[in-house]
């Protein structure tokens, strides 16, 4: 019985964990706005479904336009991510507009 409560308890302890993570993790993303502009809230659906919006400003300084196309074509092709090709055009155009140095 002992031995059962424990169970329990160490369960309960890693589902309130796990579940104020998520809501962190929610609560972060709120505070990251990409900048506005055509193509702004495809790229954040696009986007956030397998990581951090953090991701697109933190690494511009070092992409250009094909660094961006290499990028979303990995993100397609390798990692399966959910983007058809009128959506990968329209993602490319803002984060080369917005998120890319300039050559």
């Amino acid at each position: 019985m002992r031995r059962t409560a424990a169970v329990l308890s160490a369960a309960v302890l890693l589902l309130g964990t796990a579940g104020a993570q998520a809501q962190g993790g929610a609560a972060g993303e709120a505070g990251v706005q990409l900048k506005a502009g055509a193509g702004r809230e495809v790229t954040t659906s696009r986007c956030i479904i397998c990581h951090s919006l953090e991701y697109i400003p933190a690494n511009a300084p070092a992409m250009d336009r094909a660094a961006w196309q290499k990028t979303l074509q990995k993100m397609r092709e390798r990692f399966g991510a959910p983007i058809d090709e009128e959506e990968a055009r329209t993602i490319l155009d803002y984060l080369s507009t917005n998120y890319a140095r300039r050559s």
